[in-house]
């Protein structure tokens, strides 16, 4: 049984990393005799649901701890303000007014520790989102991390999401687009990750980013480029130059978006394309047992 856990990112959004991962995991479906998860980790824009059908199976919050103070009991001294490094205490010792700025709180816990008076600090519930699991077909799973509208706090979100993965599971990973924290935890623990990138200026830049990203992380990662045919050259100059292996190519054609606009599966509708997905496994699973990869 393979317990894989296999990423798909990007360096911008819009790319294609959710066609990727949603037809690399129906493909894999319809050929391994085994469990897989498709996790949405895009927690701001979770869409794989739309895309899927199935029941739900379990719910959980994903909460933070975020400070209460009394203020009868306050000195107003200032340490827990003074103390936060994100500014979520705002102190006003002339008019000794305290308030805690909900919105900008990490839940880190320090406000509560350096202060020296008992019980002038307690802690509540904040939600930051949720993670739900969803069966599908041939006891597959969704599962699918969704954070609360207003908040900025994905990376807990994420967190949670990929803790309540089966580690026994092959796991397709939808990571969140770009190179900012929610994508370093979304990334940081798998076993390979696949760029997927397109062969325009603006693909070749960003995609950039994301290999100088996954060298400092040292992951083994290789690229799969979307709309082939559409730009230029340069990407694939960039990728024989840098030794970066390519998976797979999805050709630039209005059918395959039109299918993916109506909230259907490519490989469902074009089942001439199965190989290609079948293929982009089979690379994965040879870089990931290549003992000569570069980075």
């Amino acid at each position: 049984m393979l317990n894989y856990k296999i990423a798909i990112a990007s360096g911008k959004g819009g790319t294609g990393k959710t066609t990727v991962s949603l037809n690399l995991f129906y493909t894999l479906q319809k050929s391994l005799d085994q469990k897989i998860q498709l996790v949405d980790c895009d927690v701001e824009e979770p869409n794989i649901k739309l895309f899927t059908k199935g029941e739900l199976k379990s719910k959980s919050d994903v909460n933070i701890k975020i400070p209460v103070i009394d203020k009868d009991k306050c000195v107003y001294c200032g340490d827990c303000a003074a103390a936060c490094s994100y500014n979520a205490i705002l102190f006003v010792k002339s008019i000794s007014h305290i308030a805690v700025l909900e919105d900008l709180c990490h839940g880190c816990g320090v406000c509560s520790y350096v202060c020296n008076q008992p019980n002038v600090i307690i802690e509540k519930d904040k939600k930051l989102g949720e993670v739900n699991t969803y069966k599908l077909e041939n006891a597959n799973e969704l599962v699918e991390g969704k954070i609360e509208i207003g908040s900025a706090l994905a990376v807990p979100v994420i967190a949670k999401t990929l803790n309540s993965t089966d580690d026994k599971a092959l796991r397709i990973i939808d990571a969140p687009p770009g190179t900012s924290c929610p994508v370093m935890e979304t990334i940081k623990d798998v076993d390979y990750t696949v760029l997927v990138t397109e062969p325009t200026p603006f693909g070749l830049n960003d995609l950039k980013l994301m290999v100088e990203t996954m060298r400092k992380m040292k992951g083994r990662f290789g690229v799969v480029i979307n709309r082939a045919g559409l730009g230029d050259k340069a990407i694939y100059e960039y990728l024989k130059n840098e030794n970066i292996p390519l998976l797979m190519e999805i050709p630039f054609d209005k059918n395959l978006a039109r299918i993916y606009s109506e909230g259907k599966i490519m490989v469902d509708e074009v089942p001439e394309i199965n190989h290609k997905y079948l293929q982009l496994f089979e690379n994965i699973k040879f870089n990931l047992n290549e003992p000569n990869y570069h980075r």
